[in-house]
């Protein structure tokens, strides 16, 4: 057979991986498209009000947040992780996984235990008056946790991960060779991490920051717990208690330019970012006396006040609830539906993540490399956005559906996508396809081309390469990337608060639901539940640190 007819089924098997490259990158950028087309369906005395009297007092709290949320991960998460990769001290190993598992506990999760903990009748404050001598919370109490400190606090002790994570890295792996220049020119240790160490770990501080950030714009449930009215809030009480989905959507644009904005800082931090091949490993320097009880300290309070304490309260409070009304079958329900629209949108992330990575692979060129980062805006995309951009385009759907089932049948299925709850699904998947898409390539990158040529040599087609050589071999990243996604969707508040299906809850709905009714020790199952889940992804990243 000439060249020239067998290039034709090559070049059509090609096209094929592209345009469905491009259909999954046009249902990720759907919603945000029609977040703006229904923006302008507002009037203009609608904006006018919003930009009087909604958006200052919101865009004020959202960005007072920020910043607080931010000076707190970043100090705290370059801080711990210099500790941990260049010292050594009582407690270096444990604490090198331990200060990950605040990651295990959604904001959410954090603000509704510490509500119910530092209470002013609740266990932490009766114990201090105990000790203090007094006997009633008008002789003495704390600050409000309900308070812009109060969050900003909780938050960050929350998501300092976010920087701790890529700056130990970035010390483990370069900070060796210019650590020991530093120390032959008579830098101390003091000196060598502020003049050496911190200005090579600014670009992965900012990439750590910044995920961090938008992990804060998307959070719904501490805020409002915590009396903070970001953009986030106001955006969920404009559509829900005002029924003003144009202004919702007005204000979720708003949201949109503070989140690109911080999307553009990642992206400069980590095109600065650069790994000198062979750089030796950073030594670490022996604490002694106070200085190795002092990082032992500085270690342990994020760990104990950002996951032991709420996973302490939770697993009493679940423990009474249980020994008090067993397990009710409600939770056992919600567990399920969450379950089971959790595995429904991982399965479908992993499907379209093959998808984009594929169509990569067997068709490398700037469309599919532009598609493929396409694919990836979700996830920089906060939950409510997507839930706010995602509506109109399930009720055109819905619409459509019902009008064609009219004119066959002669009856319509109603609210179809959204009642059966597709609609929650397609936002799990444009949220968090970014991450099955990154780890798949992550997985594809250690395929060598000479596998793909061997296959192609006996006869096998693109797509039979791809199901035969590299999805077998992308197994393990399959497998992680999944772990990942599932617990992202269980975590998720703010897009299943507002798009699932009427009389339908899940683990995290059902707590949302019941601390904003302030009855806390009814939601301590689900609560715990969710915790426990997302400890899972919490053991994956500790057991790659130790490889």
């Amino acid at each position: 057979m000439t060249p020239e007819l067998t290039r034709i089924p090559r070049v059509r098997a090609g096209m094929g991986w592209q345009a469905a490259a491009l259909a999954v990158a046009a249902l990720v950028l759907l919603p945000v498209l029609a977040l703006g087309l229904f923006a302008l369906r507002g009037s203009p005395g609608l904006w006018a009000h919003l930009v009087s009297n909604v958006l200052p007092v919101a865009a004020r709290q959202t960005v007072i947040l920020l910043l607080g949320v931010g000076a707190i991960v970043a100090t705290l998460g370059t801080v711990t992780a210099w500790l941990v990769a260049a010292c050594d001290f009582p407690g270096r190993r444990f604490f090198g996984w331990a200060l990950l598992l605040p990651l295990a506990v959604p904001t959410y999760i954090v603000a509704y235990a510490y509500l119910d903990l530092l209470h002013p009748v609740g266990p932490v404050q009766g114990a201090i008056r105990g000790w203090l001598g007094y006997s009633s919370p008008r002789e003495f109490r704390l600050p409000d946790i309900r308070s812009m400190p109060g969050c900003i606090l909780l938050l960050g002790l929350v998501l300092y991960p976010y920087v701790y994570l890529p700056v130990r890295a970035l010390f483990a792996m370069q900070a060796g060779n210019l650590l020991d220049a530093g120390r032959s020119l008579g830098a101390g240790p003091v000196a060598g991490f502020l003049r050496v160490a911190l200005p090579l770990a600014r670009p992965a501080v900012a990439i750590g920051t910044a995920l961090a950030l938008m992990e804060a714009m998307n959070d719904i449930g501490a805020a409002e717990f915590l009396g903070v009215r970001t953009l986030t809030v106001s955006v969920y009480s404009t559509w829900i208690n005002r029924s003003d989905l144009p202004g919702a959507a007005q204000i979720a644009l708003a949201m949109l330019a503070i989140t690109m904005a911080l999307v553009m800082l990642e992206r400069r931090g980590r095109r600065r970012q650069r790994y000198a091949a062979g750089a030796q490993p950073l030594r670490r320097t022996r604490l002694g006396g106070w200085r190795a009880w002092g990082a032992t300290l500085v270690c342990a309070l994020p760990v104990a006040l950002g996951f032991a304490a709420p996973a302490w309260y939770l697993v009493g409070a679940a423990w009474a609830r249980y020994r008090f009304a067993g397990l009710s079958p409600r939770i056992i329900e919600e567990a399920g539906n969450t379950a089971l629209f959790a595995a429904l949108a991982t399965l479908v992330a992993l499907v379209l993540g093959l998808v984009v990575t594929g169509a990569a692979r067997m068709r490398p060129g700037r469309l599919t490399r532009s598609m493929a980062r396409l694919s990836t805006l979700g996830y920089a995309v906060p939950g409510t956005i997507l839930a706010i951009g995602l509506l109109p385009v399930i009720a055109l759907a819905d619409r459509q559906i019902a009008a064609v089932s009219q004119a066959l049948l002669g009856a319509g299925p109603g609210l179809l996508l959204l009642g059966s709850g597709a609609a929650l699904v397609y936002a799990y998947v444009a949220r968090f396809l970014a991450i099955a898409t990154g780890g798949i390539e992550a997985g594809l990158s250690r395929v060598p081309a000479s596998l793909d040529h061997a296959a192609r040599t006996l006869g096998r087609s693109p797509g039979q390469v791809f199901r035969q050589v590299h999805v077998p071999i992308s197994r393990p990243a399959l497998a992680a990337s999944g772990l990942l996604i599932f617990v992202d969707c269980v975590k998720e508040l703010p897009a299943t608060l507002l798009l699932r299906p009427l009389n339908f809850e899940t683990l995290s709905t059902h707590l949302y639901g019941e601390a904003a009714r302030g009855t806390y020790e009814d939601a301590a199952i689900a609560a715990l539940i969710i915790v426990v889940i997302g400890i899972l992804p919490v053991m994956v990243l500790a057991r790659t640190i130790r490889r």
